[in-house]
């Protein structure tokens, strides 16, 4: 991977990609001490950068190659660049997704005209039955990560970076199978030796971790992460020297954390980002540095309306925002009212009530009430349940969602 391949890519990829300006976040900045900027690759188009890497391998292929039709395995990013990529060269594209693939990107990728066929728990699954399709009828395969030229292209985002920010310091990107990781952090090293780049794992499939760990590629266990778009068990062969070479250190982030993420995304620059697309957003908390120019990749938006509900009631209650508490009444008139003024004194919030009259045969505990609400914070949420302590209703806390 030369600069001028590089170059050679970046016109290219102009051809199909809409300008994704940093955007200077004042809130993470405060958050982690640095000077925090977002490449919001989830507002390209597709909702995502792959388009990059997809439409730039396209366009080095021969038109024998093309004509055979293309074939590929994702978990719904590279899905829809490859769809898109293929449209537009007027070819046939084939895309195995895992069976567990939200249903918009499945759907965004038949809207480009794409066959889409659903195999497997997750994308190695996947990625080993489209080999076989390709072997079978012929089909051109275009590999999601573990390909040089896809790399390249992916890498263009270095070149938008340090043309925007020339003194940056950190670029922090996201890792599932390390194309992006691998484009990124060799163009950076290419341009500014000083550039430090950080790759960003799931907790739990922390492929790429594992594999510079052990000085080579291996199979990790499970990949079972909400970073979907992430998850995978088995990082490139071709690209790991790249990685081994050009990135400067790994960090992991757990689930929760990309939870917290996307309510502070949300929250602050009203942006939804998947949860693969918040790694590099979570791991800011995770660097041990402070007053540096940092570049967090937010490399995809592609999330359903489902995952994306789940996402903020689950981060809701996390903070103690929302919460569910149980307490036993008397059963008798005016209780209900009792209790609903001293939620009322703590300026709690009641979304939900359900109340239970068999639950016990003695009157005098003879209600169960479950009361959800929201409140300030985990704070908050400590002083309401100490004030129904203080009233004798003693409340237990309920782990639920809404």
């Amino acid at each position: 991977m030369t600069i001028d391949k590089f170059e050679e890519a970046a016109e290219k990829v102009r051809e199909v990609t809409l300008p994704t300006n940093l955007i200077y976040s004042e809130f993470f900045s405060k958050q982690c001490g640095n000077k925090v900027y977002l490449k919001p690759e989830n507002m390209q188009r597709t909702g995502a950068y792959k388009v990059r890497g997809a439409y730039y391998k396209i366009s080095t292929l021969s038109e024998e190659e093309r004509a055979k039709g293309l074939i590929t395995a994702s978990a719904g990013n590279h899905a829809q660049g490859v769809a898109n990529a293929a449209k537009i060269y007027g070819v046939k594209a084939v895309v195995v997704m895992p069976t567990v693939t939200p249903l918009m990107k499945v759907n965004r990728t038949k809207s480009y005209g794409a066959e889409v066929i659903l195999y497997g728990d997750v994308y190695d699954d996947a990625c080993a039955y489209a080999y076989q399709l390709a072997e079978e009828k012929g089909y051109t395969f275009i590999h999601p990560f573990d390909d040089l030229d896809v790399a390249v292209g992916q890498g263009t985002i270095a070149m938008e970076i340090v043309k925007e920010l020339p003194t940056v310091d950190y670029i922090l990107v996201p890792i599932g199978g390390g194309g992006l990781s691998c484009g990124v952090s060799t163009l950076a090293k290419l341009l500014n030796p000083g550039i430090k780049v950080i790759g960003v794992e799931p907790a739990k499939a922390a492929s790429m971790t594992a594999a510079l760990n052990a000085g080579k590629v291996v199979t990790i266990d499970s990949a079972q992460t909400i970073a979907d778009g992430t998850a995978v068990k088995r990082c490139g062969e071709k690209i790991f020297p790249y990685i081994q070479k050009n990135i400067d250190q790994m960090i992991t982030v757990e689930d929760e954390e990309l939870i917290d993420a996307f309510l502070d995304m949300v929250e602050n620059h009203k942006m939804v980002v998947e949860n693969s697309g918040l790694l590099a957003v979570a791991a800011l908390k995770h660097l041990n540095v402070t007053n540096k120019k940092v570049v967090s990749i937010l490399s995809g938006g592609n999330m359903d309306i489902i995952t994306m509900s789940s996402t903020l009631q689950h981060g809701l209650i996390q903070r103690g925002r929302v919460f569910t508490v149980s307490v036993l009444l008397p059963d008798k008139p005016g209780e209900l009212v009792r209790v609903a003024n001293s939620i009322a004194e703590e300026k709690a919030n009641v979304i939900k009530l359900e109340h239970n009259q068999f639950v016990n045969i003695n009157r005098n505990e003879a209600v169960e009430l479950r009361l959800t609400m929201e409140a300030f914070g985990m704070e908050h949420r400590d002083l309401i349940i100490e004030k129904l302590q203080k009233e004798g209703y003693r409340p237990k806390l309920v782990r639920t969602t809404l």
